[in-house]
């Protein structure tokens, strides 16, 4: 599991890799079974951009996989994703735009980033993983 240092950390260089874009985003770092460790948002940033962050990087975590994923998996399958949301009371995001953090092959986490394009969420997630020396690949 991530310790709190490490997702502050995440946080941080999130945070700069978005001020790089010149796009205001909120983050969030969730642990393995999706409890929120960290969270900022940037000025600017839009007010749901909080939301949508923590479900990114909860669905990340839940699957280990980046939440991008999810989304490919669930468009042919509207109804079982409306499903899936309702069940989770509304944290499975299937939205391009979070990542999972492994160390030597075990799930840490997930960073998740909302306020700029999914690409651009995920870009920011992915640069905060490597720079803080994780892998988003088990």
């Amino acid at each position: 599991m991530l310790t709190l240092d490490e997702a502050t950390n995440l946080c941080a260089s999130a945070r700069a890799a978005a001020a790089d874009l010149g796009v205001p985003m909120s983050f969030a770092v969730m642990d393995p079974a999706g409890h929120l460790v960290a969270f900022a948002r940037m000025d600017g940033a839009p007010w749901i951009s909080a939301d949508v962050a923590q479900g990114k990087a909860w669905t990340a975590a839940a699957y280990g996989a980046p939440s991008d994923a999810q989304k490919q998996k669930m468009e042919p399958m509207p109804n079982f994703a409306s499903a899936l949301t309702a069940m989770t009371h509304g944290r499975f995001t299937p939205q391009t735009g979070a990542v999972p953090v492994y160390r030597d092959g075990t799930l840490l986490g997930a960073i998740g980033a909302s306020g700029g394009t999914g690409a651009q969420d995920e870009a920011v997630c992915s640069t905060a993983v490597e720079k803080a020396g994780f892998s988003t690949a088990g």
